[in-house]
């Protein structure tokens, strides 16, 4: 009929086309090792000629089965499954060349069909196939019908069971093996993210110490140096011109420094740097650094010392006057400031206070660095901060911290970390370790040494024959 012939020819040309991309697509040496492995398995095939009876029937059935088996090794890749099934007529061929292919079939089609209970249906059935077409060849065989059903079974069991047993164990490496350096490339990952937060945890008290430190410092060298240059304008006309690039070389640095602080600052928490930081006598130093800078402040500190509160409450006082007595520095210099600390029940509180700046003074513009920083350090401590204008035009910080916060203090930090182990690099699949040529020697043993044993008592009693 005119349908199916037409039906037939389309598939078949469709086959075709498919063939020419795959072949296309493939990379040159996978074709070329293809072709050889063809042609090899074509010439096996036709060598049981050499033993057969010159008769045309038999030249007829071994020229088919060889050219059948040899078939079966480029449709393995395509369609591993129909490959395999395929294989039960060379079984009962009895071409012992032909079914030299077989192993490679079934290796190859056991990699590739997942999951498992897909394969050992197909294997199986194939097998049984196989075996139940080479007993039919086979019923009138001279040896009897036992001798025969015994030697099928050791067959099909050399030739398809084994090596479809070992290419399953080799199909299930491959996919463990890949997820396994997946996971080893996230670990990888997570732990360049970890260094990378270390690193910057690091730039964040970096910033810290620098705000802290060498701006209170530079606004105290930009005090000096403002008054330097009145005085020098008055007393030494001719030095004016050094006081006042003295002065204008530390607004630069405190420019500098804001510039820098924007790249690096990220709040950290940090533990006390010395026994004193945030006692009377620490605070009572910063105040009167700031009188030698010509600022108007006093110091009111009615209760007890601080020195029974936490390093860390201590520390967050010692940072909060800093930072005010900074600010007042900066932009209040003129302005009439108090500093102010108490404690009331098992309470520390802080106050830095400026008044309204007399007369018009243009003020430099904060980047409110220092009070995000104080905001989270206190925080941290389970405290209260705020900042802003007063009524009376001035500005005010104001701090609650518990003398004695309940937060856990982290880990002392030993002084000297042993250096770190550098993480050895990812193992490659295709490397060969001790374990794995083991691995692959059991299992090519499993494998190889069943078939090549079949294999040579077939073509023993082929020629016995």
């Amino acid at each position: 009929m005119p349908a199916p012939t037409g039906w037939a020819r389309t598939r078949a040309a469709a086959a075709v086309r498919e063939a020419r991309t795959a072949v296309r697509s493939a990379a040159p040496h996978v074709v070329a090792a293809e072709l050889a492995l063809f042609l090899v398995a074509l010439a096996a095939g036709f060598l049981q000629l050499l033993w057969s009876p010159p008769a045309p029937a038999r030249v007829a059935a071994v020229a088919a089965s060889a050219c059948w088996a040899a078939l079966l090794l480029p449709a393995r890749r395509r369609s591993p499954v129909a490959a395999l099934a395929a294989t039960a007529p060379v079984l009962a061929s009895g071409n012992v060349g032909a079914m030299a292919v077989l192993p490679i079939v079934s290796y190859a089609t056991a990699r590739r069909v997942h999951p498992a209970r897909r394969l050992w249906t197909v294997v199986p059935a194939t097998a049984a196939a196989g075996l139940l077409l080479a007993l039919a060849v086979d019923r009138n065989a001279p040896y009897g019908l036992e001798a025969a059903l015994a030697g099928n079974a050791i067959s099909v069991a050399v030739l398809l069971v084994f090596p479809a047993l070992a290419g399953a164990l080799r199909g299930q490496r491959r996919p463990r093996v890949r997820l396994l350096r997946e996971r080893n490339a996230y670990l990888e990952r997570a732990q360049g993210l970890a260094a990378d937060k270390a690193r910057m945890k690091e730039r964040a008290r970096i910033a810290a110490e620098m705000h802290d430190m060498l701006g209170h410092r530079l606004s105290l060298i930009s005090m000096h140096a403002g008054a330097l240059e009145l005085t020098v304008a008055r007393s030494a006309p001719e030095l004016s011109a050094q006081a006042e690039l003295l002065r204008t070389s530390a607004s630069t640095a405190m420019s500098e420094l804001r510039g820098i602080l924007g790249v690096l600052r990220d709040a950290t928490d940090e533990a006390p740097e010395a026994e004193r930081s945030g006692t009377r006598a620490d605070i009572a130093d910063l105040v009167a650094e700031s009188r030698k800078a010509g600022v108007d402040v006093e110091l009111v500190w009615p209760g007890p010392d601080l020195t029974g509160a936490d390093p860390r409450t201590r520390h967050a006082v010692h940072r909060v006057v800093r930072e005010g007595l900074t600010n007042v520095h900066k932009h209040a210099p003129a302005a009439r400031t108090r500093v102010e600390v108490t404690m009331e029940r098992d309470r520390v509180r802080v106050r830095v206070t400026n008044g309204p700046v007399p007369g018009t003074r243009p003020r430099s513009p904060g980047t409110r660095q220092g009070l995000v920083g104080l905001e989270e350090r206190v925080a941290l401590l389970q405290g209260a901060l705020t900042a802003g204008p007063t009524p009376e035009g001035g500005f005010q910080i104001a701090a609650d911290l518990p003398a004695h916060p309940s937060v856990p203090a982290d880990p002392p930090v030993p002084r000297e970390e042993p250096e770190p182990r550098e993480v050895p690099p990812p193992l490659d699949a295709e490397v060969l370790t001790l374990p794995r040529v083991l691995g692959a020697g059991c299992l090519g043993a499993l494998a190889a040494v069943p078939v090549v044993t079949g294999l040579a008592v077939l073509i023993v009693l082929s020629l016995l024959e």
